[in-house]
C-alpha cells in the first residue's frame, strides 16, 4: 500500500433520492408529499413518506397504489434529472474545480487542494454541504476516501447517523484506511450479479473477505472484470479520474422591469438579446437544434417549454416560440392575467455549424418550404401548420397523427408493432376527419344490429347519411370486431366493422359502435 500522502483524495457528494427531489421541485410538492416515479410500469424512485408505507423500487404501480391510495405518481424523466442538477455542479465548481459527473445526485472532485484552502478536509466537506443544501438539495452528504468507490460509500453510510449534528452530513475515511473501511460492508456493493452470486456460493460475503483473496487466482478465474473488483474491495480504485470541462454559457436570461403585460411587449423586449444569443453560437461553431425557453411571471407563475426545429434556430424563429408560449403559457387571458418579469432561453440541443450549412448554389427546394411554412406559423399560430404522420394503431383515427410544424413527432407509436384488430390492407383511401353518422337498413327497411357474438340480425341492404340521401348497397362483408381496453369497464367496448359496395361502385368502411351506425372512411 503506497504512502497516504501519495494518494489522490477524493471528495464524493451524494444528494439522495435525487430523482424525487428533481420531480418534487419541478412540480412544485411539499417535502413530505407521498411521491413516485414510475418506469415502464414500475417504481423507479419513491420519497421517503412512500417508503414508510412499503412502497419500494421494483414494485408495481397498481401494487403501490393498493399499499397506499394517496400515493402520487410521476414518470420518471432523466432529462429532468440532468437539468436539475447542473446547478448544483456549477455551484460545486465555484468552490473547488474539476467536478467528475457521476450521474444525476452524485458528483466527485479532488480535494487535496481545497482541503489546503479551506482549513482542512472536513471543512470543505462542509462547505460544499452548506453551499449545496442552500440550493436545491437538502440532507446533501460526503464521503472523502483515498479511491472514488471508497468516497462514494463513505457518502452513502452517513445514512442513519445523527443528522441533527451538522458533521454527521460527512464521513471522511482517513488516508491508507480504505481497505479497512470497505472490509465489513456486503459483497453485493459490487454490482455485478454473476460474480457476486457465485462469490456468496463460495462463502464470500463481505468485501473484506474478497480482498483477502490471492490477486492472481482472482483474475485467473474472473478475468479482467474480477481483477478490477479485487482492487476496488482492497481500496483500490482503477478508474481514472476525468474532470469535466465546464461547458460555455450560451443561456440567455431577459428581465423586465417594470414586468411586461402584453404579448407583443414581450416578444419586442427578448428580440435584441436573441440576436446576440444566436450571435453566441455562432461564434461557437454551434446552432441551436432545440430550446428552452422559462418565463416567470410577476405572480410567481412560470411556464417552460422545449421547442425542436426540422433544421436549426434562426433569431425570427426564437422570437416566434417565445411569442407562442407566452400565448400559450395560460399566463394569458385576453391580454396577460400576469405579467412576465423573466424570460429565460436556453440551448437545449446544439450541433456543429458545419452540418447545417447549405451547398455552393443552395439547397433547393427544401429552405424555401421551410420559410414559406414558418411565414405562415407565424402569422396564424404555432398550431396552424400541422404535418401528418402514420403512427401504430387499430382504428384508422388512432392511427393518424399530427405535429406542429417545427416539431417532432412525441410518443408515436410504432406502426411496425402488431396491432390485432387493426384494418388489413388495402386501406380506405380518404378518412374523414370526424366519421359520419349513418343508417343502414336491411330489405325490409328494419335497422341492422349485431348480437354478442357476432350474428347479423339480416343483410345490409342501404344505408341512409345525415342529409337523408339513400344509397343502395350491392355487396358487404363483415362484421370483424374490436375490442379494446376490455379491463377498464368505463371505458371499454366492442365495435363491429363492415365494408361495403354501393350502387356507384364506391365503397365504404361502415362501423356499429355504441348502437349507432357511422361512416369511417371510403375507398376512393
Amino acid at each position: 500500500m503506497p504512502p497516504p500522502e501519495s494518494l489522490p483524495r477524493i471528495l464524493v457528494l451524494w444528494c439522495p433520492d435525487w430523482p424525487v427531489v428533481a420531480a418534487r421541485q419541478y412540480e412544485k410538492l411539499s417535502d413530505d408529499a407521498p411521491l413516485v416515479l414510475t418506469e415502464k410500469g414500475l417504481i423507479f424512485a419513491a420519497s421517503a413518506s412512500a417508503r414508510a408505507e412499503g412502497i419500494t423500487r421494483g414494485l408495481r404501480l397498481r401494487e403501490a397504489q393498493s399499499r397506499f391510495p394517496a400515493v402520487i405518481d410521476r414518470v420518471y424523466d432523466s432529462a429532468l434529472d440532468s437539468r436539475a442538477f447542473e446547478p448544483i455542479i456549477t455551484a460545486v465548481e465555484e468552490l473547488i474545480p474539476g467536478v467528475q459527473l457521476l450521474r444525476p445526485g452524485m458528483c466527485a472532485v479532488r480535494v487535496r487542494g481545497a482541503a489546503q484552502y479551506y482549513g482542512g478536509e472536513k471543512a470543505a466537506a462542509l462547505t460544499i454541504i452548506d453551499r449545496v443544501n442552500e440550493i436545491a438539495a437538502p440532507n446533501a452528504r460526503v464521503g472523502i476516501a483515498d479511491a472514488l468507490f471508497t468516497a462514494v460509500h463513505a457518502a452513502r453510510s452517513t445514512v442513519g447517523a445523527n443528522l441533527r449534528s451538522r458533521s454527521a452530513h460527512a464521513r471522511i475515511v482517513p488516508g491508507g484506511s480504505s481497505a479497512e473501511f470497505l472490509a465489513p460492508l456486503p459483497i453485493a456493493l459490487l454490482d455485478e450479479p454473476q460474480i457476486v452470486r457465485l462469490l456468496i456460493k463460495l462463502g464470500v460475503s463481505t468485501l473484506g473477505d474478497f480482498s483477502q483473496l490471492q490477486y492472481t487466482d482472482v483474475r485467473t478465474r474472473f478475468g479482467e472484470l474480477g481483477a478490477r473488483l479485487h482492487s476496488l474491495a482492497r481500496g483500490r480504485d482503477p478508474q481514472a479520474f476525468i474532470a469535466r470541462t465546464p461547458p460555455r454559457d450560451l443561456d440567455v436570461v431577459i428581465d423586465f422591469e417594470p414586468a411586461l403585460d402584453r404579448v407583443d411587449q414581450v416578444a419586442f423586449g427578448v428580440r435584441s438579446r436573441v440576436d446576440d444569443f444566436i450571435e453566441a453560437l455562432v461564434r461557437a461553431q454551434l446552432v441551436a437544434t432545440a430550446i428552452r425557453i422559462e418565463l416567470d411571471s410577476e405572480s410567481g407563475e412560470t411556464a417552460e417549454r422545449v421547442w425542436l426545429h426540422p433544421r436549426s434556430f434562426s433569431p425570427t424563429d426564437v422570437v416566434d416560440r417565445v411569442r407562442w408560449q407566452v400565448q400559450g403559457s395560460h399566463l394569458v387571458e385576453a391580454g396577460l392575467s400576469s405579467a412576465i418579469s423573466r424570460v429565460r432561453i436556453v440551448p437545449e440541443t446544439v450541433d456543429a455549424i458545419g452540418n447545417h450549412e447549405t451547398g455552393l448554389w443552395g439547397s433547393g427546394l427544401e429552405p424555401r418550404i421551410h420559410h414559406g411554412l414558418s411565414r405562415v406559423q407565424s402569422m396564424l399560430g404555432h398550431g396552424a401548420v400541422l404535418v401528418p404522420s402514420v403512427q401504430g394503431g387499430r382504428t384508422l383515427q388512432s392511427r393518424q397523427q399530427l405535429t406542429a410544424w417545427g416539431d417532432r413527432s412525441i410518443g408515436e407509436r410504432s406502426a411496425e408493432r402488431p396491432w390485432p384488430g387493426a384494418l388489413p390492407a388495402p386501406l380506405p383511401g380518404t378518412v374523414f376527419s370526424s366519421r359520419h353518422a349513418v343508417h343502414v337498413f336491411a330489405h325490409d327497411g328494419s335497422p341492422i344490429s349485431v348480437d354478442d357474438r357476432g350474428h347479423v340480425a339480416a343483410a345490409p341492404a342501404r344505408f341512409a347519411t345525415s342529409d337523408s340521401r339513400s344509397r343502395t348497397l350491392t355487396a358487404w362483408a363483415g362484421p370483424w370486431p374490436i375490442t379494446e381496453r376490455w379491463w377498464q369497464s368505463e371505458s371499454s367496448g366492442t365495435s363491429w366493422r363492415f365494408q361495403a359496395v354501393d350502387d356507384t361502385g364506391c365503397a365504404w368502411l361502415l362501423v356499429l359502435d355504441g348502437g349507432g351506425w357511422w361512416a369511417e372512411a371510403r375507398y376512393d
